[in-house]
C-alpha cells in the first residue's frame, strides 16, 4: 500500500480523558504511584501507560510523538523544547569524544556553530563537504565517522540531498544518516529512503503559526529508549523537555499541515517562476533549472508540491536590503527569520541566520551577501502579491520585469 504520511497523521487517534476528540493536556511535571513498587519498577525501565516525571514523558508530549511518528515512518519519536536541542542530543548519543562526523557544508548557521564550535571542546569533530560529490563524502569518512549529516533540503541554498545513496554511502563505512527535515515535512520521508534518525525544528512549517520553539527526533524504537536513558540518555540527563501545552497546540496544528504545505509549496513556485521570468536568480527545487530538479521529483511524497522555501540572489547587500524593506512597507510579508509562518517573511541568511558560517566559506558555498531567503505564505492572491512583489522589483530597478504567463502551477 502506498505509504502517505498525511493519511497517517489523520488516521492516527488519541482520545482525551474523557473521550474528548483532543487529547487531554496533563499539566503536570510529577505523577502519584499507588505503590512503591510500582514507582521502582517505572525508575527500572518504561512502562507504556505509566508516568513518572514530565522530564522524561507525560502523556501530552506522547501523544504528540507518537503522531509524529507515523507522520515520518519511524518507530517511536521524541519531542523537545527547539530543533537544537533535537540535533544536539541525537548527536550525543551517537558520538563520543574523538568521533567525527562528516555533515553537508550548507546546513543552518547553529547547526554549522554547534559541529564546528561547541562539539570540539568535547573531543567530536567535524569535516564539512558538498554531499552531493558521492567521492568526496566517501574520502572524508574515516573509522571514526559516526555520523552523516545532512537536510532533505538545506537551509538557504535548497540544495536537495540525495538521501539513498548517503545511506547507502553511511551504513558501507558504519555510520548512521541523520537528516534534518525541517523545510519539507510530508514532502520527502528521510527514514523510508534509508536514514535512520530523523530530526525537525517544528517551530517552522509543523506548528505553523510563529508561537512557540520546538523539536522533535524520530528514529526506532531502541534508538529513542537510548535518548532516554535514565542513567545516560543525553535528552534525560539534559532535560530539553517541551511544555505540555505547547505540545497540545501543535498536535492540532500538526492535522492541518497537508493542507498547509501543499498552499505553501503552490505560492513559492507561482513566485519562483515569476521571479525567474523577470530575469532573476532563483533558487526553487521546483524549477526545471535547479540542479536537483530531478532529484527532488524522485525522493517526493507526490501531492504536497516542492516546498515553501525559495531563495532570490539580488546579487549585493545593498540592493537586497532595500527590496526586504520595501517589501515589508507594501505589506508582501515581515522582515523576520524563521519560516513556516501564514504570513511570508523574509531575510538575509547571510546576515541572520547563516552569519556563524565563516565569509569565506559562504562565498564558496555560492551565499552572497545578496541573497533573500523566502519563506512564502498562504496568500490567497498570489497574482496581487506578485503585482506587489515586482512593483519593488521595479522601483528599484531590479530585474528586467516579468514579460508574461509562465506554465501553470499545479493546485
Amino acid at each position: 500500500m502506498k505509504f502517505d504520511p498525511a493519511t497517517e497523521i489523520q488516521n492516527f487517534l488519541a482520545f482525551g480523558e474523557f473521550g474528548d476528540v483532543n487529547p487531554s493536556i496533563c499539566d503536570s511535571s510529577t505523577y502519584t504511584f499507588m505503590s512503591v513498587e510500582k514507582m521502582e519498577e517505572v525508575f527500572e525501565h518504561e512502562i507504556e501507560g505509566c508516568f513518572l516525571y514530565s522530564r522524561h514523558w507525560n502523556p501530552t508530549n506522547r501523544a504528540l510523538a507518537n503522531a509524529l511518528a507515523r507522520m515520518e515512518a519511524g518507530e517511536s519519536a521524541q519531542v523537545m523544547a527547539s530543533g537544537m536541542a533535537a540535533i544536539s542530543t541525537t548527536l550525543l548519543q551517537l558520538c563520543s569524544s574523538g568521533d567525527e562526523i562528516v555533515s553537508s557544508r550548507t546546513v543552518y548557521g547553529g547547526t554549522y556553530a554547534l559541529l564546528a564550535n561547541l562539539f570540539p571542546r568535547f573531543g567530536i569533530t567535524t569535516r564539512f563537504v558538498d554531499l552531493g560529490d558521492e567521492q568526496a563524502v566517501k574520502a572524508a569518512m574515516t573509522s571514526r565517522t559516526r555520523v552523516v549529516y545532512c537536510e532533505s533540503v538545506s537551509n538557504p541554498l535548497l540544495e536537495v540531498a540525495d538521501i539513498p545513496t548517503l545511506a547507502h554511502v553511511a551504513r558501507e563505512r558504519g555510520a548512521q544518516l541523520v537528516v534534518d527535515n525541517t523545510f519539507s515535512p510530508l514532502l520527502i520521508s528521510p527514514l523510508r529512503l534509508g536514514a535512520d534518525v530523523v530530526v525537525h525544528s517544528m517551530t517552522k512549517f509543523i506548528n505553523g503559526t510563529s508561537d512557540c520553539v520546538a523539536g522533535c527526533v524520530v528514529s526506532s524504537n531502541d534508538f529513542i529508549a537510548r535518548l532516554n536513558d535514565i542513567n545516560s540518555g543525553p535528552s534525560m540527563l539534559l532535560g530539553p523537555v517541551l511544555d505540555s501545552i505547547r505540545a497540545a497546540g501543535i498536535l492540532k496544528n500538526l492535522h492541518g499541515l497537508h493542507v498547509r504545505m501543499a498552499r505553501h509549496s503552490q505560492n513559492a513556485e507561482f513566485l519562483a517562476r515569476r521571479l525567474q521570468a523577470a530575469g532573476l536568480t532563483v533558487h526553487y527545487p521546483g524549477l526545471e533549472s535547479h540542479p536537483q530538479h530531478q532529484l527532488m521529483t524522485r525522493l517526493m511524497n507526490p501531492g504536497y508540491g516542492f516546498g515553501g522555501i525559495l531563495a532570490l540572489d539580488v546579487g549585493n547587500k545593498a540592493i537586497a536590503d532595500r527590496l526586504m524593506m520595501r517589501m515589508q512597507a507594501e505589506k508582501v510579508g515581515y522582515l523576520a527569520v524563521s519560516l513556516g509562518y501564514f504570513r511570508t517573511l523574509f531575510s538575509a541568511p547571510s546576515r541572520s541566520t547563516s552569519s556563524e558560517i565563516p565569509s569565506e566559506e559562504r562565498q564558496r558555498m555560492g551565499m552572497g551577501d545578496g541573497l533573500i531567503r523566502f519563506s512564502v505564505g498562504l496568500d490567497n492572491d498570489m497574482e496581487r502579491t506578485w503585482s506587489t512583489v515586482n512593483g519593488c522589483l521595479q522601483e528599484l530597478g531590479i530585474g528586467g520585469g516579468y514579460a508574461g504567463h509562465t506554465h501553470a502551477v499545479a493546485s
